[in-house]
């Protein structure tokens, strides 16, 4: 077996699924099994992977264990060489599994691997390279001071689009050998969730592994689907850097009392913006989807474009331009998830919003920023 792909799941019912037809489609030149741990979801999660993606290995847990007990527990059954944790508001190209299997085919001594991330309106994620967020890259960070010396909490030493070593990457894309993630006993279970990803790069890198940031494949990471951006979301967080702190570093009086202050500072400002935040509303309505032809359709006081797979790019923002659009769709049973991809990295600045609909599914999804929660629509066929 070449690849196991670990995917903890928590009511996401459609990001899932589309998740899972990516990796499907990424999966055609390799021996590849798809793990999914279900953190006793109360949407149709478990019934819909149980009915239509039979070859999907599903682990249903009666209670919520978290991110990090979840994930070894996959890896404790998992029997390929390399593990892929991926969470599963995610969307990855037909060709990212073979590029990251033949790295480690051309590279000796890697360790994580991630690669760049794109949120769904097309632009770069920068938490995808990371550095260790040493006591002093944290104060830099939490007190916005940034340049390419001290600007170690993003590893600016490489820009979004260069490959090259870092520290740490997202726990929402790492490719790893087994072997490797075996040695360091994988993920602390005492981080419930946040944390973690830092905490299993860092402990690689003092294994003498090196972690790498592939930027020839980007991965769409609708950040913030998977878990509920809330209070509790707020505490969890607060408590993981807490945990890191304690186990990786030992602080001076003076030192621990200014991150103390900043990260109750950074906290406060958090929570004074959930506590006023407005829920969107998540109904889900039905639309009437596109007939083969149609390029414009008004649905909802909007306008939707569908992109067809060889269309070019200047062709698209002409569209865009003369029609007013809105929302572009691309049809994953016509446009491969590597096009589809590659064109909202490169309309991102067009102010439209981009949506999905995964092969063979009656539904259309998106989000049009990582502050937004996805939204989903049921079609008519």
């Amino acid at each position: 077996m070449d690849v196991s792909v670990i995917i903890v799941s928590f009511n996401v019912q459609y990001f899932i699924e589309q998740c899972l037809l990516s990796v499907i489609a990424a999966s055609k030149n390799l021996k590849v099994e798809i793990i999914v741990v279900d953190n006793y979801s109360s949407d149709n999660t478990c019934s819909i992977i149980s009915e239509k993606y039979q070859e999907v290995n599903l682990i249903a847990n009666q209670e919520n264990v978290g991110f990090t007990k979840a994930n070894n527990l996959a890896a404790k059954v998992a029997n390929g060489k390399y593990l892929l944790i991926l969470n599963p508001d995610t969307v990855i190209a037909e060709d990212c599994l073979e590029q990251l299997v033949a790295l480690y085919n051309n590279r000796s001594n890697l360790g994580i691997t991630g690669v760049k991330l794109i949120d769904g309106g097309g632009f770069y994620a920068p938490e995808s390279k990371r550095g260790i967020p040493t006591p002093h890259a944290t104060f830099n960070k939490l007190f916005g001071i940034s340049s390419k010396r001290t600007g170690k909490y993003y590893a600016t030493h490489l820009n979004e689009n260069e490959s090259g070593i870092v520290d740490v990457l997202s726990g929402s894309f790492m490719f790893l050998k087994k072997s490797a993630f075996n040695e360091v006993k994988g993920f602390d279970e005492s981080f419930f969730m946040y944390g973690e990803d830092i905490d299993l790069c860092y402990r690689m890198k003092l294994k003498g592994y090196q972690n790498y940031y592939l930027a020839s494949t980007s991965v769409i990471h609708y950040k913030g689907e998977s878990t509920q951006k809330d209070i509790k979301y707020l505490k969890y967080f607060n408590g993981a850097m807490n945990i890191f702190y304690r186990k990786h570093f030992k602080l001076n009086l003076m030192y621990d009392f200014v991150m103390r202050i900043g990260i109750k500072f950074w906290f406060l400002l958090k929570y004074l913006k959930f506590k006023f935040k407005k829920d969107p509303s998540t109904e889900i309505k039905k639309i009437q989807f596109f007939k083969k032809g149609e390029i414009v359709m008004f649905c909802l006081n909007k306008k939707f474009l569908l992109v067809n797979e060889d269309e070019k790019i200047s062709s698209i923002q002409k569209k865009i331009a003369d029609n007013g659009i809105d929302t572009i769709v691309f049809d994953n049973n016509t446009v491969l998830n590597k096009i589809v991809i590659s064109k909202i990295e490169r309309l991102k600045n067009e102010g439209v919003s981009f949506k999905i609909r995964p092969r063979d599914t009656n539904f259309i999804i998106g989000s049009p920023c990582p502050k937004n929660k996805g939204e989903v629509k049921l079609i008519s066929l």
